[in-house]
């Protein structure tokens, strides 16, 4: 399978589109030794939100690594952050600006076409699928697309990113009084900080399938590693500071839940 998918019976799909570590063989046999290192990766997601099982959402994560190609771009590859530096649908450096691929061996448009139609295509088939199911199961839905970044990445931003940083395509994306449920469930612990729409304002996966005119509302969520995780390799999960911030996840996802189902 191209993708990990297990149906839930509340109207609300989990998405991570960027926890993939399988590089195809034909891909890696062009990466450089920097590629293997899996630095971007949203790691340990899936252990993060275990608990959304468990409150009936669906979840659908991918298998392939963001490498290969990133399911959170256009698929026209079209810059979401007009004038800022962003890596594309299939990028070619790190966060840090490291080639990731060997001398003369990038992707041409072909190779870029191919990756689109084996890779990501499958992912948002079963995505559109999914919430469609969901819509008509319920009538409205929450599209929760989930993140993780180093707390510092110089390309991208000055300093130390927020500790959770809500994107909505600037309000565009989901009905004003769930993106308030959220950040007001968010703000109360008062331990950690927060941004909306600040530098991340949601991928093309929150842009695209959020129509809260259609009754799909979607909020992104990019978090910082340091709170649960090591964030140089080798990546490790740690199990003591995710207990502090996994209750608060359960509790902002629930309050968007919630929203959706009154």
């Amino acid at each position: 399978m191209d993708f990990r998918f297990k149906a839930g019976t509340a109207p609300m799909l989990l998405s991570m589109p960027h926890v993939g570590t399988d590089i195809p063989d034909d891909v890696a046999d062009a990466l450089a030794p920097c590629a293997r290192v899996l630095a971007d990766t949203d790691w340990h997601l899936a252990q993060l939100y275990e608990f959304a099982s468990a409150m009936g959402a669906s979840v659908l994560s991918a298998r392939w690594s963001r490498y290969a190609i990133d399911l959170n771009r256009p698929p026209e590859d079209t810059n979401l952050y007009p004038g800022m530096d962003t890596t594309g649908l299939c990028p070619v450096d790190t966060f840090g600006r490291e080639s990731l691929y060997l001398p003369g061996r990038e992707p041409g448009q072909d190779e870029v076409r191919r990756r689109l139609d084996r890779y990501w295509r499958p992912y948002h088939h079963q995505l559109r699928a999914e919430l469609d199911r969901l819509l008509a199961l319920h009538g409205r839905v929450l599209l929760w697309d989930a993140h993780s970044i180093a707390s510092r990445v110089p390309r991208f931003f000055e300093g130390r990113l927020p500790d959770l940083n809500f994107g909505t395509a600037d309000g565009k994306s989901c009905d004003p009084g769930m993106q308030a449920a959220v950040v007001d469930a968010a703000n109360a612990n008062g331990r950690f900080t927060v941004a909306v729409n600040g530098r991340f304002k949601g991928g093309y996966i929150t842009r695209h399938y959020g129509q809260p005119q259609h009754n799909v509302h979607a909020i992104q969520l990019e978090m910082c590693q340091c709170l649960y995780m090591d964030e140089s390799a080798p990546f490790a999960y740690r199990p003591e500071l995710a207990a502090a911030v996994q209750p608060l996840l359960a509790q902002v996802t629930g309050a968007a839940l919630e929203w959706v189902r009154a």
